[in-house]
């Protein structure tokens, strides 16, 4: 079992999750978050007063997937978050120790459906 964990573009979101379905995976947990990276952010002027904006909107994705959805899912991630550009975004895949589904108390693969 592993954790995928991927950081995208907000925009690009209906993207990856259409890839993400045409490619079976149907579990995920959205968040919006903000970071940096090699974009480094931007500044903008406000009442005169130039400031400098690093922290930038991203959405992040939690999907737990057994062994057989780990590539399909980082194929899907990419496909629908490229663009080619600096910012893209970042996936990051973690052994899952353990899965609980709380309603009927399955554990491991089961769990994960």
């Amino acid at each position: 079992m592993k954790l995928i964990i991927a950081v995208i573009q907000p925009h690009k979101l209906p993207d990856v999750k259409k890839a993400l379905f045409d490619a079976q995976v149907y579990k995920m947990t959205v968040m919006n978050v903000l970071g940096c990276g090699q974009q480094k952010g931007y500044t903008e002027t406000y009442r005169g007063e130039i400031e400098e904006v690093n922290l930038l909107k991203k959405v992040m994705l939690l999907i737990a997937v057994n062994e057989g959805f780990v590539e399909p899912t980082i194929e899907a991630i990419q496909k629908g978050a490229r663009t080619g550009n600096i910012g893209d975004g970042k996936i990051f895949v973690l052994d899952l120790l353990d899965c609980i589904r709380i309603r009927t108390g399955e554990r491991g693969r089961e769990a994960i459906g």
